[in-house]
């Protein structure tokens, strides 16, 4: 049997929300809401970033993902990464874009015209 002194407790891998920000709260701003796409700019990466900063940024450099893909591969609070790309973000170190726009909905009386006029052709 282990002695209580020798065993680490559950928590001693967890770093604090408040200390990945510094102590900051979320921002007012919506700059970045669940569907906003990030990806990293061509800026030179800074060799004082916090780990969880280029964590990050290592992620979004393969591509555009979303605020929500991002918090689900790091394992972060929604709020915690929105403050950490608003950093980014202001630091010149990532690029957003606005989602795309939901398609419309299509008249489905032309869609059946489109499917009379398929069948007739082909069959």
């Amino acid at each position: 049997m282990t002695a209580p002194e020798d065993q680490e407790p559950e928590s001693a891998g967890l770093v604090r929300p408040y200390v990945i920000t510094n102590g900051r709260g979320l921002v007012d701003s919506d700059q970045f809401n669940l569907i906003t796409l990030v990806t990293a700019s061509e800026q030179r990466r800074a060799p004082t970033l916090d780990p969880e900063k280029r964590s990050l940024l290592d992620l979004c450099s393969g591509g555009y993902l979303s605020v929500a893909e991002i918090a689900g591969h790091m394992g972060l609070p929604i709020g915690i990464v929105k403050i950490l790309l608003s950093d980014l973000s202001s630091d010149g170190y990532l690029v957003t874009r606005a989602p795309a726009p939901p398609a419309q909905l299509v008249d489905v009386s032309l869609l059946q015209e489109v499917l009379d006029g398929l069948q007739a052709r082909f069959g």
